[in-house]
């Protein structure tokens, strides 16, 4: 009879667990409500195409141009972008070929093991409309090589916002980089960063143009913080930016938990003090959900694009200016958001944390980030708040019954709001499938990025300056507070 009541007890803890309402009370100002709050870049989403693979997504890929233009369309502005990853390593400068990039593949998934560019890679990089970051060789120590690329690129790309010299150096031994050919540690890689970017800086005549470190193992070891004590004055007037990588890796489950994601980004919590303290913004260089172009069960899910939108609004939280997420080889990669013929579904993710960040000047979040349940507001130059985006990280499968969670939103003005939801029909969604993610109702169309269907706005009552909205298991709500 005892095991009885202690199962029957348990039935009734867990749920009462799954329908207790969160209750949250939304800030009338910005720096108000005893929340923490961090100043927003005015784009935060942005990103990172491999180095080789760059020009074929702005030559051959039709929705490339589309898909950071709706982002465009929220923001006001171009998305950044950076260009970069292994590849940039293993490419030299050739002032004499026309073409932007020479190599030969055997198999055109693969990328290449060397390669060289020209001048005209430069050039289509300067036809962006955002800010650009170049990421330049410094594996192969060739510093004249590297010094000439970095020219060109400051004279053709117009809004070319920092060069990295090297990436995810912390490899080149067992890459076999020539640069570091007997012993290598972070002190030596510190050293040879800061010789570089004065040598850099000096030759291209601009201060402020290096984004520095760009390593991928989990600090403090290779991290900002580290590099940053080495540094005197004269290597920090060269430096722009920090940045790091950052690939979570996991399940399906694990990566979209709002608690892993958030115990995730602590990590960098340490080199991120350290940047600000300096006076120069940390960011995440290169990012997405599992290193290696993504793992074809996790990355392309509807579960990675609710990681993407959370990971995004968490990591503007914790004061990382912009999320540069990596795409690879054109054709063979899971985590890519588009490619020639099909949408990916964490597009739609990045998407929603745009919406949510938009024309914003500050976010708080309101939850702790110690459970499944996360809710974030975004507020104006003026301090008032525009939006609310609250987020189940609880993980459906398809199978069986959906749980449902409630959001009570406390402190509200006026007597309706609108609200836009980001939903599939389950956490293994995929787009490239023929799995149906919406956001308002609306999809991304295969092949060209452009915004299809009927948007399906749904209206909140508010009584007494309350509304309670119910989020089903992975499913994200936005809620227009204006």
């Amino acid at each position: 009879m005892a095991s009885y009541f202690g199962i029957f007890a348990l039935i009734v803890a867990a749920i009462q667990g799954a329908i207790a309402t969160v209750t949250l009370t939304v800030p009338k100002q910005a720096h108000t409500g005893g929340y923490k709050y961090a100043p927003l870049d005015p784009a935060p989403v942005g990103i990172s195409f491999e180095f080789f693979a760059f020009p074929s997504y702005f030559t051959n890929v039709t929705a490339t141009t589309q898909c950071l233009s709706n982002w465009k369309d929220l923001t006001g502005l171009w998305p950044p972008i950076r260009i970069g990853g292994t590849t940039q390593d293993r490419a030299q400068y050739d002032s004499q070929t026309s073409a932007y990039v020479v190599y030969s593949v055997s198999n055109p998934a693969d990328a290449p093991a060397s390669l060289t560019f020209g001048s005209s890679f430069f050039t289509l990089a300067g036809t962006y409309g955002g800010s650009v970051v170049v990421g330049l060789n410094r594996g192969k120590n060739n510093i004249q090589n590297t010094v000439d690329a970095a020219k060109i690129a400051v004279s053709e790309v117009k809004n070319l916002l920092a060069v990295e010299l090297g990436n995810e150096p912390e490899y080149y031994s067992r890459n076999g980089q020539p640069i570091a050919a007997g012993s290598w540690s972070p002190a030596i890689d510190a050293a040879s960063q800061n010789n570089w970017a004065v040598s850099v800086g000096k030759a291209v005549n601009k201060e402020q143009i290096i984004q520095a470190g760009n390593s991928n193992d989990s600090p403090p070891t290779w991290g900002a913080a580290e590099l940053i004590a080495t540094e005197n004055a004269t290597v920090k007037q060269y430096v722009k930016t920090y940045a790091h990588h950052n690939y979570p890796g996991g399940s399906v489950t694990s990566l979209m938990s709002h608690k892993g994601i958030s115990s995730n980004l602590h990590v960098f919590d340490a080199d991120v003090a350290a940047a600000l303290k300096e006076g120069k913004p940390y960011v995440f260089g290169e990012t997405n959900s599992v290193s290696g172009g993504g793992a074809a069960g996790v990355s392309p899910t509807f579960g990675a694009a609710l990681w993407t939108m959370d990971y995004v609004l968490r990591a503007s939280y914790s004061n990382i200016s912009r999320t540069y997420f990596h795409h690879g080889t054109v054709g063979n990669c899971q985590y890519c958001f588009w490619g020639r013929y099909s949408m990916g579904a964490p597009y739609y993710g990045a998407y929603a944390a745009t919406a949510l960040l938009a024309k914003a000047s500050f976010l708080t979040a309101l939850d702790d980030g110690t459970n499944n349940y996360a809710a974030y507001v975004s507020f104006g130059s003026d301090g008032a708040p525009l939006r609310a985006l609250l987020y189940n990280s609880d993980y459906f499968s398809g199978s069986g019954s959906r749980s449902s969670q409630s959001f009570e939103l406390r402190g509200l003005t006026g007597s309706t709001l609108k609200a836009k939801r980001l939903t599939a029909e389950s956490a293994m969604s995929r787009v490239d499938q023929g799995g149906k993610v919406t956001f308002g109702g609306q999809t991304f169309t295969d092949g060209d990025c452009k915004i299809a269907g009927t948007e399906n706005i749904e209206s909140l009552a508010v009584s007494d300056g309350q509304v309670t909205v119910a989020v089903k298991a992975s499913e994200a709500l936005l809620v227009y507070l204006q």
